[in-house]
């Protein structure tokens, strides 16, 4: 005999925690199954690590060619991710009612949006673990404090995340297209990833350094090429842009 209730249906959401980290895989499997997803947040930043690295095109200074690209990879692969990826996924989505849908479903629009920031965590982790492989077996020696790195990693991803969603939460999903991609191209020239910001003049210079992108990869370079302590000024830079970019994608963002 069985107990009484033992089959009775018990309708209800499941609990919040296991919602989050469900879409969370989901978007991070979808995330990885993307050709185009996988050439900007994997291949991009690999054939600039590796081709750059190998060949003497960049005058790095003192700096060994690998020294003073991983850490400029390294943002970039950040922004690849946490901007670009994200902004023309999540346009799509947007596009074609995926949003409109899941708002509609016992996940709070919140929750939708921290899952979405985690499987961009999990991406950018898997980034970091592979170009780093690429960039020790080119030679890369990097120094400095692994903490002060994370930090700038996370206040990175929290910029680039929020000027992301609010690109595909207000333009249209051909235009978010066009702009992220166009963004992605001319950060990866101007930004401080591959090209040193010496090489511009000095009002360029003073321009270029508010960027997100440049506070980022300079920051990771002071730590991991020059073995500097905290980076507080790059690390203002990417808060403030953090802030903004957060507060004006919560704002401005429209679900359909």
């Amino acid at each position: 005999m069985t107990a009484t209730g033992t089959y009775t249906p018990r309708p209800g959401a499941a609990p919040l925690g296991r919602m989050i980290a469900t879409q969370a895989a989901l978007e991070t499997k979808m995330l990885l199954r993307n050709g185009e997803q996988l050439l900007l947040t994997v291949v991009i930043p690999a054939l600039v690590l590796v081709l750059f690295s190998s060949v003497d095109i960049i005058d790095t200074g003192q700096a060994e060619a690998v020294d003073f690209l991983a850490p400029g990879v390294l943002a970039l692969a950040v922004m690849s991710t946490a901007f670009t990826g994200q902004a023309i996924a999540t346009g799509f989505e947007r596009r074609y009612g995926v949003l409109k849908r899941l708002a509609s479903s016992p996940l709070p629009r919140w929750a939708l949006m921290t899952a979405k920031t985690a499987s961009v965590l999990v991406t950018e982790i898997l980034q970091v673990v592979l170009l780093t492989a690429i960039a020790l077996a080119l030679g890369w020696s990097p120094h400095g404090d692994p903490l002060s790195v994370a930090l700038l990693l996370l206040l990175g991803t929290a910029a680039f995340s929020g000027l992301g969603l609010l690109m595909a939460g207000t333009l249209k999903a051909e235009a978010t297209l066009a702009a992220a991609n166009l963004v992605f191209l001319l950060l990866l020239v101007s930004g401080g990833v591959m090209v040193p910001l010496d090489r511009f003049s000095q009002t360029t210079q003073d321009i270029l350094g508010l960027l997100p992108i440049t506070a980022l990869s300079d920051g990771l370079r002071d730590v991991l090429l020059h073995g500097a302590g905290v980076p507080w000024g790059d690390l203002g830079i990417l808060a403030v842009w953090a802030v903004v970019g957060l507060a004006a994608a919560g704002r401005f963002f429209r679900w359909e």
